[in-house]
Protein backbone atom coordinates (compact mmCIF):
# COMPACT_ATOMS: atom_id res chain seq x y z
CA UNK A 1 0.00 0.00 0.00
CA UNK A 2 1.22 3.09 -1.12
CA UNK A 3 0.82 6.07 1.45
CA UNK A 4 2.32 9.28 -0.41
CA UNK A 5 2.42 12.37 1.68
CA UNK A 6 0.56 14.98 0.24
CA UNK A 7 2.93 17.70 -1.07
CA UNK A 8 2.00 20.88 0.86
CA UNK A 9 1.30 23.67 -0.87
CA UNK A 10 4.73 26.02 -1.37
CA UNK A 11 4.31 29.10 0.48
CA UNK A 12 7.27 32.34 0.88
CA UNK A 13 9.02 30.37 3.94
CA UNK A 14 10.22 27.84 1.38
CA UNK A 15 11.46 30.79 -1.29
CA UNK A 16 13.96 31.91 1.25
CA UNK A 17 15.78 28.54 0.82
CA UNK A 18 16.13 28.48 -3.11
CA UNK A 19 17.26 32.26 -2.71
CA UNK A 20 20.19 31.32 0.00
CA UNK A 21 20.72 28.05 -1.83
CA UNK A 22 22.70 25.35 -0.45
CA UNK A 23 24.52 25.60 2.69
CA UNK A 24 27.53 24.38 4.18
CA UNK A 25 26.42 24.85 8.00
CA UNK A 26 24.32 22.84 10.08
CA UNK A 27 20.99 23.45 10.82
CA UNK A 28 21.37 24.98 14.13
CA UNK A 29 24.16 26.99 12.62
CA UNK A 30 22.75 28.19 9.48
CA UNK A 31 19.47 29.31 11.87
CA UNK A 32 21.32 31.44 14.16
CA UNK A 33 23.66 32.84 11.27
CA UNK A 34 20.89 33.79 9.63
CA UNK A 35 17.17 34.19 11.89
CA UNK A 36 15.51 31.77 10.11
CA UNK A 37 13.05 29.33 11.29
CA UNK A 38 14.40 25.57 11.44
CA UNK A 39 11.62 24.23 8.94
CA UNK A 40 12.92 26.86 6.48
CA UNK A 41 16.65 26.81 7.45
CA UNK A 42 16.91 22.76 7.36
CA UNK A 43 18.29 22.09 3.70
CA UNK A 44 21.20 20.07 1.66
CA UNK A 45 24.71 21.32 2.95
CA UNK A 46 27.14 22.63 0.22
CA UNK A 47 29.74 25.52 0.36
CA UNK A 48 27.96 28.00 -1.74
CA UNK A 49 26.64 30.03 0.99
CA UNK A 50 30.32 30.28 2.80
CA UNK A 51 31.28 31.26 -0.53
CA UNK A 52 28.36 34.14 -0.53
CA UNK A 53 29.16 35.56 2.80
CA UNK A 54 31.43 38.65 2.29
CA UNK A 55 32.45 42.19 3.82
CA UNK A 56 31.16 44.56 1.68
CA UNK A 57 31.33 48.53 2.02
CA UNK A 58 27.85 50.09 3.48
CA UNK A 59 28.93 53.10 1.09
CA UNK A 60 28.14 50.90 -2.03
CA UNK A 61 24.90 49.12 -0.51
CA UNK A 62 21.70 50.66 -2.53
CA UNK A 63 17.85 50.40 -0.39
CA UNK A 64 15.59 47.86 -1.22
CA UNK A 65 12.90 49.51 -3.31
CA UNK A 66 10.69 46.72 -2.39
CA UNK A 67 10.84 47.54 1.26
CA UNK A 68 7.38 47.74 2.87
CA UNK A 69 8.35 49.56 6.64
CA UNK A 70 8.47 53.04 6.55
CA UNK A 71 8.22 53.44 10.29
CA UNK A 72 11.44 53.14 12.36
CA UNK A 73 12.00 52.81 15.84
CA UNK A 74 14.76 55.69 16.19
CA UNK A 75 15.13 54.14 19.72
CA UNK A 76 15.21 50.79 18.40
CA UNK A 77 18.15 51.34 15.99
CA UNK A 78 20.42 53.43 18.80
CA UNK A 79 19.93 49.97 20.73
CA UNK A 80 21.11 47.95 18.26
CA UNK A 81 23.71 50.15 17.17
CA UNK A 82 25.09 50.03 20.68
CA UNK A 83 24.97 46.40 20.50
CA UNK A 84 27.01 46.44 17.44
CA UNK A 85 29.55 48.15 18.43
CA UNK A 86 30.20 46.27 21.51
CA UNK A 87 29.56 42.96 19.45
CA UNK A 88 29.79 43.43 15.88
CA UNK A 89 27.08 42.67 13.53
CA UNK A 90 26.28 38.97 14.46
CA UNK A 91 23.66 38.48 11.71
CA UNK A 92 24.76 39.07 8.32
CA UNK A 93 22.32 41.02 5.67
CA UNK A 94 21.43 39.71 2.24
CA UNK A 95 22.36 41.69 -0.71
CA UNK A 96 22.11 41.38 -4.99
CA UNK A 97 24.86 42.51 -7.29
CA UNK A 98 23.25 45.69 -8.50
CA UNK A 99 25.60 47.51 -11.44
CA UNK A 100 28.92 48.43 -9.02
CA UNK A 101 27.57 48.24 -5.91
CA UNK A 102 25.02 45.86 -4.39
CA UNK A 103 21.12 45.97 -3.83
CA UNK A 104 19.96 45.33 -0.12
CA UNK A 105 17.03 42.23 0.06
CA UNK A 106 17.01 41.96 3.63
CA UNK A 107 18.16 43.75 6.74
CA UNK A 108 17.65 47.06 6.38
CA UNK A 109 17.77 47.42 10.59
CA UNK A 110 21.17 45.70 10.48
CA UNK A 111 22.16 48.42 7.56
CA UNK A 112 20.77 51.20 9.14
CA UNK A 113 22.27 50.66 12.84
CA UNK A 114 26.19 49.98 11.69
CA UNK A 115 25.57 53.22 9.42
CA UNK A 116 24.60 54.46 13.34
CA UNK A 117 27.73 52.87 14.68
CA UNK A 118 29.81 53.92 11.86
CA UNK A 119 31.23 51.14 10.70
CA UNK A 120 32.96 51.07 7.30
CA UNK A 121 31.82 47.48 6.32
CA UNK A 122 29.16 44.92 7.07
CA UNK A 123 28.75 41.21 6.61
CA UNK A 124 26.38 40.26 3.71
CA UNK A 125 25.28 37.29 1.68
CA UNK A 126 25.73 37.83 -1.98
CA UNK A 127 23.04 36.01 -3.70
CA UNK A 128 21.42 36.25 -7.14
CA UNK A 129 17.63 37.22 -6.97
CA UNK A 130 14.75 38.16 -8.96
CA UNK A 131 12.88 41.26 -9.03
CA UNK A 132 10.39 39.35 -7.61
CA UNK A 133 12.02 37.06 -5.25
CA UNK A 134 13.49 40.84 -3.99
CA UNK A 135 9.47 41.69 -3.25
CA UNK A 136 8.65 38.24 -1.52
CA UNK A 137 11.38 38.40 1.20
CA UNK A 138 10.82 41.87 2.16
CA UNK A 139 7.61 40.98 2.91
CA UNK A 140 8.40 37.64 4.28
CA UNK A 141 11.31 39.28 6.78
CA UNK A 142 8.95 41.93 8.18
CA UNK A 143 5.54 40.38 7.95
CA UNK A 144 6.67 37.41 9.84
CA UNK A 145 9.47 38.49 11.81
CA UNK A 146 9.52 42.58 12.38
CA UNK A 147 5.97 43.18 12.38
CA UNK A 148 4.98 46.20 10.26
CA UNK A 149 1.77 48.63 11.44
CA UNK A 150 -1.26 47.19 10.23
CA UNK A 151 -1.23 50.49 7.33
CA UNK A 152 2.37 49.13 6.14
CA UNK A 153 0.94 45.78 6.11
CA UNK A 154 -2.38 46.28 4.10
CA UNK A 155 -0.16 48.67 1.83
CA UNK A 156 2.21 45.73 1.50
CA UNK A 157 -0.39 42.49 0.56
CA UNK A 158 -1.75 45.02 -2.32
CA UNK A 159 1.55 46.50 -3.52
CA UNK A 160 2.13 42.13 -3.57
CA UNK A 161 -1.36 41.30 -4.90
CA UNK A 162 -0.70 43.95 -8.05
CA UNK A 163 2.76 43.40 -8.48
CA UNK A 164 1.96 39.83 -9.57
CA UNK A 165 -1.25 40.18 -10.55
CA UNK A 166 -2.51 37.36 -7.63
CA UNK A 167 -5.87 36.97 -5.79
CA UNK A 168 -5.99 36.82 -2.38
CA UNK A 169 -6.45 33.62 -2.42
CA UNK A 170 -3.10 32.90 -4.61
CA UNK A 171 -0.98 35.29 -2.23
CA UNK A 172 -2.06 33.68 0.89
CA UNK A 173 -0.64 30.45 -0.52
CA UNK A 174 2.49 31.68 -1.13
CA UNK A 175 2.62 33.72 1.64
CA UNK A 176 2.04 30.45 3.84
CA UNK A 177 -0.78 33.05 5.59
CA UNK A 178 -4.74 32.25 6.08
CA UNK A 179 -6.84 34.03 2.80
CA UNK A 180 -8.79 36.09 5.80
CA UNK A 181 -6.19 37.75 7.30
CA UNK A 182 -5.22 39.48 4.06
CA UNK A 183 -8.63 40.35 3.80
CA UNK A 184 -8.87 41.72 6.61
CA UNK A 185 -5.40 43.84 6.22
CA UNK A 186 -6.40 44.99 2.60
CA UNK A 187 -10.15 46.43 4.14
CA UNK A 188 -8.39 48.99 6.53
CA UNK A 189 -7.32 50.74 3.12
CA UNK A 190 -11.21 51.92 2.84
CA UNK A 191 -10.77 53.88 5.96
CA UNK A 192 -10.38 57.92 5.68
CA UNK A 193 -7.05 59.30 5.75
CA UNK A 194 -7.09 60.59 8.75
CA UNK A 195 -7.78 57.36 10.50
CA UNK A 196 -5.48 55.42 8.88
CA UNK A 197 -2.61 57.77 10.31
CA UNK A 198 -4.14 57.40 14.04
CA UNK A 199 -3.40 53.57 12.36
CA UNK A 200 0.39 54.32 11.19
CA UNK A 201 1.07 55.91 14.69
CA UNK A 202 0.06 53.87 17.04
CA UNK A 203 -2.66 55.72 18.45
CA UNK A 204 -5.26 52.89 17.09
CA UNK A 205 -4.92 49.24 16.88
CA UNK A 206 -6.16 47.00 14.08
CA UNK A 207 -8.87 45.93 16.73
CA UNK A 208 -10.27 49.57 16.90
CA UNK A 209 -10.10 49.67 12.81
CA UNK A 210 -11.91 46.61 12.04
CA UNK A 211 -14.66 47.88 14.30
CA UNK A 212 -15.26 51.35 12.48
CA UNK A 213 -15.43 49.51 9.41
CA UNK A 214 -18.79 48.29 10.25
CA UNK A 215 -19.88 52.07 9.96
CA UNK A 216 -22.12 53.42 6.90
CA UNK A 217 -20.30 56.54 6.02
CA UNK A 218 -15.94 58.08 6.37
CA UNK A 219 -17.47 60.85 8.74
CA UNK A 220 -18.87 58.30 11.14
CA UNK A 221 -15.72 56.32 11.59
CA UNK A 222 -13.91 59.62 11.75
CA UNK A 223 -15.79 61.15 14.52
CA UNK A 224 -15.77 57.40 16.48
CA UNK A 225 -11.47 57.16 15.74
CA UNK A 226 -11.45 60.85 17.25
CA UNK A 227 -13.45 59.77 20.51
CA UNK A 228 -11.46 56.62 20.64
CA UNK A 229 -8.00 58.03 20.51
CA UNK A 230 -9.26 61.18 22.95
CA UNK A 231 -11.42 58.32 25.54
CA UNK A 232 -8.18 55.65 25.09
CA UNK A 233 -11.45 53.66 24.54
CA UNK A 234 -10.91 49.89 24.31
CA UNK A 235 -11.58 47.70 21.38
CA UNK A 236 -14.81 46.21 23.33
CA UNK A 237 -16.20 49.28 23.51
CA UNK A 238 -15.51 50.82 20.45
CA UNK A 239 -17.41 47.58 18.63
CA UNK A 240 -20.13 48.52 21.76
CA UNK A 241 -20.24 51.97 20.09
CA UNK A 242 -20.77 50.68 16.81
CA UNK A 243 -23.19 48.00 17.57
CA UNK A 244 -25.07 50.99 19.71
CA UNK A 245 -24.93 53.02 16.38
CA UNK A 246 -26.20 50.66 14.06
CA UNK A 247 -29.07 48.98 16.11
CA UNK A 248 -30.29 52.37 16.68
CA UNK A 249 -30.39 52.79 12.97
CA UNK A 250 -31.92 49.68 12.36
CA UNK A 251 -28.79 49.12 9.93
CA UNK A 252 -27.81 46.05 11.85
CA UNK A 253 -31.22 44.05 10.98
CA UNK A 254 -31.31 45.37 7.26
CA UNK A 255 -27.23 44.02 6.96
CA UNK A 256 -28.32 40.91 8.35
CA UNK A 257 -31.55 40.46 5.92
CA UNK A 258 -29.71 41.70 3.09
CA UNK A 259 -26.69 39.03 3.49
CA UNK A 260 -28.35 35.22 3.11
CA UNK A 261 -25.32 32.69 2.87
CA UNK A 262 -25.59 31.96 -0.65
CA UNK A 263 -25.16 35.75 -1.37
CA UNK A 264 -22.20 35.93 1.06
CA UNK A 265 -20.49 32.57 -0.67
CA UNK A 266 -20.88 34.45 -3.96
CA UNK A 267 -19.37 38.19 -2.82
CA UNK A 268 -16.38 35.27 -1.14
CA UNK A 269 -16.27 33.37 -4.49
CA UNK A 270 -16.54 36.84 -6.60
CA UNK A 271 -13.73 38.62 -4.77
CA UNK A 272 -11.11 35.00 -4.92
CA UNK A 273 -11.45 35.52 -8.55
CA UNK A 274 -10.71 39.49 -9.15
CA UNK A 275 -8.37 39.87 -5.99
CA UNK A 276 -10.38 42.56 -4.56
CA UNK A 277 -13.50 43.41 -2.05
CA UNK A 278 -16.72 42.40 -3.91
CA UNK A 279 -19.81 44.02 -2.43
CA UNK A 280 -23.50 42.34 -3.36
CA UNK A 281 -26.49 44.53 -2.55
CA UNK A 282 -29.71 43.44 -3.06
CA UNK A 283 -33.46 44.46 -3.32
CA UNK A 284 -36.89 43.64 -4.42
CA UNK A 285 -36.80 39.94 -3.19
CA UNK A 286 -33.49 39.33 -4.88
CA UNK A 287 -34.23 40.46 -8.63
CA UNK A 288 -32.73 43.72 -8.38
CA UNK A 289 -29.24 45.00 -6.64
CA UNK A 290 -25.78 46.22 -7.47
CA UNK A 291 -22.41 44.86 -7.36
CA UNK A 292 -19.73 46.68 -5.83
CA UNK A 293 -16.30 46.14 -7.32
CA UNK A 294 -13.32 47.90 -4.68
CA UNK A 295 -10.04 49.62 -6.02
CA UNK A 296 -7.23 51.03 -4.35
CA UNK A 297 -4.79 52.45 -7.31
CA UNK A 298 -5.30 53.23 -10.89
CA UNK A 299 -2.74 49.23 -11.76
CA UNK A 300 -5.40 47.59 -9.50
CA UNK A 301 -8.14 48.85 -11.62
CA UNK A 302 -6.33 48.05 -14.59
CA UNK A 303 -6.01 45.00 -13.46
CA UNK A 304 -9.23 43.72 -12.93
CA UNK A 305 -11.03 45.49 -15.84
CA UNK A 306 -8.37 42.99 -17.78
CA UNK A 307 -9.68 39.80 -15.70
CA UNK A 308 -13.30 41.24 -16.58
CA UNK A 309 -12.24 41.67 -20.33
CA UNK A 310 -12.61 45.34 -20.32
CA UNK A 311 -9.91 48.08 -21.96
CA UNK A 312 -7.52 49.53 -19.26
CA UNK A 313 -8.04 52.98 -17.79
CA UNK A 314 -5.19 54.54 -20.10
CA UNK A 315 -7.40 53.18 -23.21
CA UNK A 316 -10.10 54.78 -22.03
Amino acid sequence: MNDKKKEKPKHLGRGLASLLGPITLTADEANQALSIPATVANFPPDKELRDSLKEISVDVISPNPYQPRTVWDQQELADLSESIKANGVVQPIIVRPAGAGFQLIAGERRLRAAQLASLATIPAIVREASDEQMLEWSLIENIHRANLNPLERAKAYQNYLNTFSLTQAEAAERLGENRSVIANYLRLLDLPDEVKQMLADGQLTMGHARAMLSLPTDELRRKLANRAMAGRLSVREVERLVRKYLVGTGQSKITARSKPAHIMELESELSRQLGTRVAIETRKNGQRGKIIIEFHSLDEFDRITEKLGFASMEQV
